[in-house]
């Protein structure tokens, strides 16, 4: 297939010819914005997700103080998540009020963590930040991809770790393991929580390239918030699977 990017620009078609003063005034264009075609673009995308996160940041602070509600946020974020993931178009207000319901959850539970591992919120943050970072580098530079291979193993390996999680919840309701994290705990909890987060980081590639197809395709710019709800939850995952690692690698659990 060939790369849209290319194929759709003049200069790149067979069957035109461009002169030299054609190609610089395609050059010198100003860039688009999604206001100017109604297209998906990654400026836009990437405003979106900003948004979504100063709304996210702003409830969690509630939460903080308010741990209580963080029972409420996760029950709401879930039903939430459920709804705009199979959702045909992106509803705007249903997104916003996800990022909303998962401030509550993710400020609760952070301050949970925080009363019996000082700081490690903070610690937390700085890990999921770096991760998303590195991982977006590596994604623009071309130097990792998603794969149809790759993909297929994500998927098993997802399935896998979601059975494991709810045999480990049964466990711990059943009083067969007393551990706080159940069988996530001791080495076979690092090394769980290691692979957790490998997987959170390739969601995030697979989350990039649907972006960049969007993009490429010129799907309609209210896809953006689509875009940016799929960062938001594999963010928050991997915050959570961090909180967890670093909780356990403290001790004390």
């Amino acid at each position: 297939m060939a790369n849209p990017a290319l194929s759709n620009n003049p200069a790149f078609k067979n069957n035109s010819t461009v002169s030299a003063e054609q190609l610089q005034e395609l050059y010198e264009r100003p860039a688009a914005s999604s206001a100017d075609t109604g297209r998906m673009t990654y400026e836009d995308t990437a405003v979106k997700t900003v948004v979504l996160f100063a709304v996210l940041i702003a409830t969690s602070a509630v939460g903080w103080f308010v741990p209580a509600l963080a029972i409420v946020g996760a029950l709401v974020g879930f039903v939430l998540a459920m709804v705009n993931t199979f959702k045909r178009e992106p509803s705007v207000p249903l997104i916003v009020l996800y990022a909303a319901a998962q401030g509550l959850f993710v400020g609760g539970i952070s301050q949970f963590f925080n009363v019996q591992w000082s700081g490690i919120p903070l610690q937390a943050a700085l890990a999921t930040f770096v991760t998303v970072g590195v991982t977006l580098a590596l994604f623009a530079s071309g130097k990792i991809r998603a794969s149809a291979k790759a993909t297929k193993i994500f998927l098993i390996a997802m399935v896998s770790y979601l059975v494991f999680q709810l045999v480990n919840v049964v466990l711990q309701l059943t009083g067969v393991v007393q551990s706080q994290f159940g069988l996530q705990s001791g080495w076979l909890g690092i090394v769980i929580g290691l692979l957790v987060v490998v997987m959170a980081a390739y969601s995030l590639v697979l989350d990039f390239d649907q972006i960049q197809q969007g993009v490429r395709r010129g799907i309609p710019a209210k896809y953006g918030w689509t875009g940016a709800f799929g960062i938001m939850v594999t963010v928050i995952w991997l915050y959570v699977e961090f909180l967890r690692l670093i909780a356990i690698l403290r001790g004390n659990n």
